[in-house]
């Protein structure tokens, strides 16, 4: 794919505070192509980061044709950046894409405008401490028209940006509302696309619960209100007896997370056995209390491991843990030193953007 390089537009990362939060400051430049029916994608270029035109009949606003991707740039100790797992992202792009009856990307394509941008902005990687380059592709339909169907053209961007932790508490436990009245998807909806919609769906909860005291809220199925699928925006693992580590099975309605994916693969390396299975919330909520549970955490790219502190219900709260456990404690640090690049990759699992500094 060839993209055009325009001139980055103003802003400078030196400017920016020490305590960059989450999603709050961008890069100065962005990639961006477009599709056309018949014609496929075309014009790419990265250029100045800056705000979209749209019609205000532009299809994404009206019908919600629209998905993104989440990734990160990481600050090696040689100064080099690693990405993670970006092919990975690819695929997905590519499966919410399907789900949604958008266009599809060639995945090295979309990874190429990855590698680009990142090694144009690479000043924009921070080197504090669990702070990485936060990076957004997205895609939205952009025809216009109040008729209901499928778009046939679309916006691809990508932009990025320095980011700390996402729970501004760090990796400390998190208090947790078990759902049992609202759902946030249901099997053969699009909840394992990543999708607004679905994230959209969880808001009116998540504000409920705020009010409470609870950061996050514990999905349940939508058909019988019983079996654990997702805590916020994240997959969630239960730890058995300290050993043994379990998460929901994927079942049409469950991301498919990177992170989690990375959790499987990497837990039996480390000594754990693991297990994709139906998790019962009263099961779940027994075995806390009988004390079998020993810690619980949710995997997602943003905040990597979040370690889950209690449990709630509209009745009584269960406590897991007032600290982070020890299991979560190593696959954070475990999968964190191979992001970063303090220990080897023995997965394949990051592509190296040489230092142009």
């Amino acid at each position: 794919m060839k993209i055009t390089i325009e001139p980055a537009g103003p802003g400078d990362p030196k400017s920016l505070p020490a305590n960059l939060g989450f999603g709050k400051y961008f890069a100065n430049l962005m990639f961006s192509q477009r599709y056309s029916a018949g014609e496929g994608w075309h014009d790419a270029r990265i250029g100045p980061y800056g705000p979209l035109s749209l019609d205000p009949a532009t299809v994404v606003l009206h019908y919600a044709q629209e998905i993104f991707e989440g990734l990160k740039a990481y600050r090696r100790p040689d100064g080099k950046i690693n990405l993670f797992r970006p092919w990975e992202n690819a695929l997905r792009f590519n499966r919410s894409a399907e789900r949604m009856a958008m266009a599809t990307l060639d995945p090295e394509d979309h990874v190429q405008a990855i590698v680009e941008l990142v090694s144009l902005v690479q000043k924009w990687v921070p080197t504090q401490e669990s702070a990485s380059l936060y990076i957004r592709p997205t895609m939205i339909g952009t025809d216009v028209g109040l008729g209901v169907h499928a778009s046939q053209s679309y916006l691809h961007y990508i932009i990025a940006g320095p980011a700390g932790p996402y729970f501004s508490t760090g990796f400390n436990p998190v208090a947790v509302y078990v759902c049992s009245d609202q759902v946030r998807a249901v099997r053969g909806g699009t909840g394992e696309a990543k999708t607004g919609g679905n994230y959209a769906a969880s808001l009116f909860v998540a504000e409920k619960v705020k009010a409470r005291g609870y950061q996050q809220v514990l999905w349940l199925d939508a058909t019988e209100r019983r079996y654990v699928e997702e805590v916020g925006a994240m997959n969630i693992a239960f730890v058995y007896d300290g050993t043994h580590i379990a998460t929901p099975a994927l079942s049409g309605s469950i991301l498919a997370g990177i992170t989690r994916n990375s959790v499987l693969k990497l837990a039996p390396d480390l000594g754990y056995t693991v297990s994709e299975e139906r998790l019962d919330i009263q099961k779940v909520l027994a075995d806390i209390r009988a004390g079998r549970i020993t810690e619980a955490f949710g995997l997602g790219t943003a905040a990597v491991i979040a370690p889950l502190g209690t449990l709630g219900t509209e009745d009584e709260t269960y406590t897991i843990n007032d600290e982070p456990g020890p299991v979560a404690r190593r696959l954070y640090r475990t999968l964190t030193d191979i992001q970063y690049g303090r220990i080897p990759d023995p997965y394949g699992w990051t592509y190296t953007i040489d230092s142009k500094n």
